[in-house]
C-alpha cells in the first residue's frame, strides 16, 4: 500500500484507513454487500480482498439485518466489523438492531459490554435517485443515546475520523458523501487519528459564520470565495461529529463574527441544524445577547423527485448560500450571475458517470 503522492482521493484515504487499521489489528473485520466487487464500493474497499486472503473481508447477501445482527455478535466477542452500506436506505432494514441493540448494550450492561462496531452509510444525489435513494437521514441516527454519528468531507478528516472510529469502544455510524468520493487532498501515509465529537474551523473569517457538514461544507467554501471578492470575510465550521456535537466550537466562532448561517445537509425540519439552533438559542438567551442574526438553510421538507428538472431545486447551492448572506447582512452583491458555472445539478463533475 505504498504511493508516491500526498494527494489522494477521499475514496482512496477510506482505503488506505481500512488497510492500515485491519494491518495494526487482527480483529478488524470488512463486511458488505459489494466489498469484493471489481470496483470495489466506489474504489474504497477495491482490492482489499486480495490483500487479507478473503479471510477478512466478506461479501454478504442482501439481508441487512443479518449481517448486522451477526456484527453486533462478533463485536461483543472482541472483533471489529466495519460494515458498508452503499446507501444509507439499506441500512433502515437493520434499525432494530442498531438503535436496540448496539447502542443499548454499554448501558445495560454497566459498562462491561460495549459493541465496538463501524457502520458506513453513503448519502448521495443526482442521476435520478430520487426519494427513495438520495436521502441524507443523519437526524436518525443522531437521536440515539449510544450511538457516535460522523461525517466525512476531505480525503484527511475521512482517513482520520475512520481511523478513531475503528478505535473506538462504541458503535460509531459513519455517513459518507457520493460526490465527495472523487475529491483530492493532502493525506498524510502515516496512521493518524482525527478525534471524534470535535468540529474543525475549515476557514478563518471575522464578518459571518458558515455551518456545515459532509458535501454542504464544498458549497460553503466556494461561496467563501465569492463573497471575499465582496469584502466579506467568512468562517466556515466544518460539523464532523454530529453526535456528539461540538457546541462549543461553533459558538465561539459565532461569539467572534455575531452572525451565522447553518447549512443542513439533510432537511432542515427536525434536522441537525435545529438541533444547533436549539443550542445557539439557550447559550445566546442565557447570556441576554442578541440571537436574531443566525439563520439556517437546507433541502425543502419534501420527498426528493427523481427528474433532474424537480430536483435541482431541491439542493442548496454556493448561490443560494450567498443570496442568504446578502438577507441577513441586508446587502446586495452585483453581477452574481458570472459566478454561475455550468456543473450539471445532478453531477459533482463531468466524469461522474453514475450513483452505482
Amino acid at each position: 500500500m505504498l504511493r508516491k503522492k500526498k494527494k489522494i482521493s477521499l475514496a482512496d484515504s477510506i482505503k488506505e484507513a481500512l488497510i492500515l487499521s485491519m494491518k495494526k489489528n487482527k480483529n478488524v473485520l470488512l463486511i458488505g454487500l459489494g466489498v469484493d466487487d471489481p470496483k470495489g464500493i466506489f474504489g474504497t474497499t477495491k482490492g482489499i480482498d486480495k490483500l487479507f486472503k478473503d479471510k477478512r473481508v466478506f461479501d454478504f447477501p442482501t439481508a441487512e439485518n443479518a449481517m448486522t445482527g451477526i456484527s453486533i455478535g462478533a463485536s461483543l466477542m472482541g472483533v471489529k466489523p466495519v460494515i458498508v452500506h452503499q446507501r444509507v436506505e439499506f441500512s433502515l432494514l437493520s434499525l432494530e438492531q442498531i438503535i436496540n441493540q448496539a447502542a443499548k448494550w454499554f448501558f445495560m450492561n454497566g459498562g462491561t459490554k460495549s459493541v465496538p462496531l463501524v457502520i458506513r452509510l453513503i448519502i448521495g444525489r443526482g442521476w435520478g435517485q430520487g426519494p427513495q435513494h438520495s436521502q441524507s437521514l443523519e437526524t436518525i441516527f443522531a437521536h440515539i443515546p449510544g450511538l457516535k454519528v460522523i461525517s466525512l468531507s476531505t480525503p484527511y478528516n475521512a482517513k482520520g475520523l475512520l481511523i478513531s472510529s475503528i478505535e473506538d469502544k462504541n458503535p460509531v455510524i459513519i455517513f459518507e458523501h457520493r460526490w465527495l468520493h472523487e475529491i483530492q487532498g493532502i493525506v498524510p501515509k502515516k496512521y493518524y487519528k482525527v478525534p471524534l465529537g470535535k468540529a474543525r474551523i475549515v476557514k478563518k473569517g471575522t464578518d459571518l459564520t458558515l455551518v456545515s457538514s459532509s458535501y454542504m461544507v464544498i458549497e460553503c467554501l466556494r461561496s467563501a470565495k465569492i463573497l471575499k471578492n465582496y469584502s466579506i470575510n467568512t468562517e466556515v465550521v466544518d460539523i464532523q461529529s454530529l453526535r456528539p456535537l461540538d457546541i462549543k466550537t461553533i459558538i465561539n466562532s459565532i461569539k467572534k463574527t455575531q452572525k451565522a448561517i447553518i447549512v443542513d445537509n439533510g432537511g432542515i425540519s427536525y434536522g441537525i441544524s435545529s438541533e444547533i439552533i436549539a443550542k445557539l438559542y439557550e447559550y445566546f438567551s442565557s447570556k441576554n445577547k442578541n440571537f436574531n442574526k443566525i439563520t439556517r438553510i437546507g433541502p425543502p421538507d419534501n420527498p426528493i423527485p427523481s427528474t433532474r428538472e424537480l430536483a435541482k431545486y431541491c439542493y442548496p447551492n454556493y448561490l443560494d448560500i450567498i443570496q442568504n448572506v446578502e438577507k441577513l447582512l441586508k446587502k446586495k452583491f452585483k453581477n452574481l450571475d458570472k459566478y454561475r458555472n455550468d456543473v450539471p445539478s445532478d453531477q459533482p463533475n463531468r466524469n461522474f458517470m453514475g450513483p452505482f
